[in-house]
């Protein structure tokens, strides 16, 4: 019982990274229609700006300033390549992210080369662990597990009971017909630009004391995170995060019946099963997000 309760601790704990990953998708999905598979990048580059923000300044100001850097580089992002594009469809903008996502990659390694960096645990310390009925885990589990609470509850929230949430939803649903009412798009792509940027920093900086930071981590989260928002079923917080944590124990519980070098497999098979027998997902998001728009 020990060592299956081992498991599920570290499935939860990589669940959650690729939660954070998924809703990332689910931000910019449900204000453009658009696929950002660059998600994972913005991960990546929360941990390394605040690695390297670290030795000037304290470690809560290191990660709020990578969080807030990351956020304005999405939005810029989103400004330089898809704010004045002309009759554009949502599947080039999502190979237009891809494109960028490699960009991003080669831009870390140039500015950060290949060495493995990690940030300082937020508490406790590296070797110290908290054990459940003889399994054991990292404190820093628990930042994890309470940053990714408070973002889904802040983003259900926003776009639930705040305008700004509630044109972001619309420019998903009825672009058109928000444009219509007075809306920005622009403006609110923008928006989800930088949420969806800022949510992958602070993923990335809560993860760095639990599995490090280097400049080709993305590709690998952005794929893991899509498949969480696809089991979940894309346009809901909540139904990311459930995904997520499913991925993340499904690849945790593979090990013990299969070799650990197929672990990276379950997501791939987990993502093709879903889109053949139930494309919208195990919570049927994709429909049920647009009805309610």
């Amino acid at each position: 019982m020990s060592q299956l309760l081992q498991y599920v601790l570290s499935g939860i704990t990589t669940g959650s990274v690729y939660a954070a990953v998924a809703v990332g998708f689910t931000i910019i999905y449900r204000t453009t229609g658009v696929l950002n598979f660059a998600q994972g990048e913005f991960v990546m580059l929360g941990g390394m700006c605040a690695v390297a923000y670290l030795p000037f300044a304290p470690l809560p100001v290191a990660v709020t300033a990578a969080v807030l850097t990351v956020g304005l580089a999405g939005a810029g992002m989103e400004w330089t390549f898809f704010r004045h594009l002309r009759r554009h469809n949502a599947l080039q903008l999502t190979v237009i992210t891809m494109g960028l996502s490699i960009v991003l990659r080669e831009a870390a390694l140039h500015i950060w080369d290949e060495k493995v960096r990690s940030l300082p645990p937020f508490s406790g310390s590296v070797i110290s662990s908290i054990t459940v009925c003889g399994a054991s885990v990292s404190p820093q589990v628990l930042w994890v597990l309470g940053a990714l609470a408070l973002a889904v509850a802040g983003l259900q929230a926003c776009f639930h009971y705040t305008q700004p949430g509630r044109a972001m939803r619309a420019c998903a649903a009825q672009p058109e017909a928000a444009l219509l009412c007075g809306i920005n798009l622009a403006r609110m792509r923008t928006l989800a630009f930088a949420l969806s940027a800022a949510l992958g920093a602070l993923a990335g900086c809560v993860i760095s004391p639990i599995s490090m930071t280097q400049y080709d981590m993305g590709a690998d989260l952005a794929i893991k995170g899509f498949s969480a928002a696809i089991l979940g079923g894309l346009g809901n917080p909540l139904a990311a995060v459930t995904g997520g944590l499913l991925v993340g124990l499904m690849e945790s519980l593979s090990v013990s019946v299969m070799p650990a070098a197929y672990k990276d497999v379950t997501a791939f098979v987990i993502l093709i099963a879903v889109l053949l027998l139930r494309p919208h997902g195990l919570l049927g998001a994709g429909q049920s997000a647009h009805r309610e728009c």
